[in-house]
């Protein structure tokens, strides 16, 4: 169950908490206070670059699902856990 939760959980690694970085993001802060949720945020809504946006999403996406994959073949390989 250990071994699950954490392949599933390795998928979210890139999210660091939008809403708490939002509440105190300001343009004094944009060089050490910019993650790519809020980088999303500033070029998709803000700047009306959703092809931008949309990409970084896509990039954010993908790199969830390699890790996800990975996490889960070592979990196969080392431990023997397999799902399907």
């Amino acid at each position: 169950m250990l071994i699950l939760i954490v392949c599933l959980n390795l998928g979210s690694v890139l999210q660091a908490g939008f809403e708490q970085i939002l509440a105190l993001y300001n343009p004094a802060v944009y060089a050490t206070g910019d993650i790519l949720d809020t980088y999303v945020y500033r070029a998709g809504l803000i700047s009306a670059r959703y092809s931008l946006a949309g990409a970084v999403v896509l990039f954010q996406s993908v790199m969830g699902f390699i890790l996800i994959v990975i996490a889960y073949r070592l979990a196969a390989k080392y431990a023997g856990y397999r799902i399907f």
